[in-house]
């Protein structure tokens, strides 16, 4: 078992975009999934927000990432997104790579992944909701892409404990359009 340093907002490899993984049988890919795994597993004990993890946040190479999707473990290989839907929406990211900091971005509210398995088998799957936006977010990883980098609104940054105070009770994923006005519009 072996747990790793999360890297956070800031470390250069959060930045670099992951290569492709050429082998999906090779053993080292299963020793760097194994650690996602262990590594995840180890966030959620200890109550950092966490579905999924993508190897640079353990400072990892390889185009993989794993996800939590209805208490069902997946590692993708190579995932790409492949088709996007026409609905978007708004919600209230987090990451474990800037644990106090709740960023609100714009994400397609459906899209098909394609991916590999650990056998070099393609499969796809069609996600909407949480999943998709879960796996929009770590495909960002993949590409050196974080959400404050997507950040969208008025005031889109907040720190997770005036969030909670806050906006906590509604959901990450609720977004009225009073929230896009600055205070003073919505008095008026």
């Amino acid at each position: 078992m072996t747990i790793h340093r999360t890297r956070r907002l800031g470390d250069p490899i959060l930045r670099e975009r992951c290569q492709g993984i050429a082998n999906p049988r090779s053993p080292a890919v299963r020793v760097v999934a194994d650690d996602l795994r262990d590594t995840l597993r180890d966030w959620r004990e200890r109550g950092v927000a966490g579905a999924g993890i993508a190897p640079p946040q353990i400072g990892a190479p390889g185009r993989m990432l794993l996800v939590m999707d209805n208490n069902r473990r997946r590692t993708l290989l190579n995932p790409e997104i492949v088709d996007v839907g026409n609905e978007d929406f708004l919600v209230w990211d987090e990451c474990a790579s800037f644990p106090d900091l709740m960023v609100r971005v714009q994400r397609a509210h459906g899209i098909t992944v394609k991916y590999e398995d650990f056998v070099g088998k393609t499969h796809t799957i069609e996600a909407a909701g949480a999943l998709a936006e879960l796996l929009q977010h770590q495909i960002d990883h993949l590409d050196g892409v974080l959400a404050v980098d997507r950040a969208c609104g008025l005031d889109p940054f907040c720190l997770r404990e005036e969030w909670s105070r806050r906006w906590g009770a509604e959901g990450r994923y609720t977004a009225p359009a009073a929230r896009e006005l600055p205070r003073a519009a919505q008095v008026l």
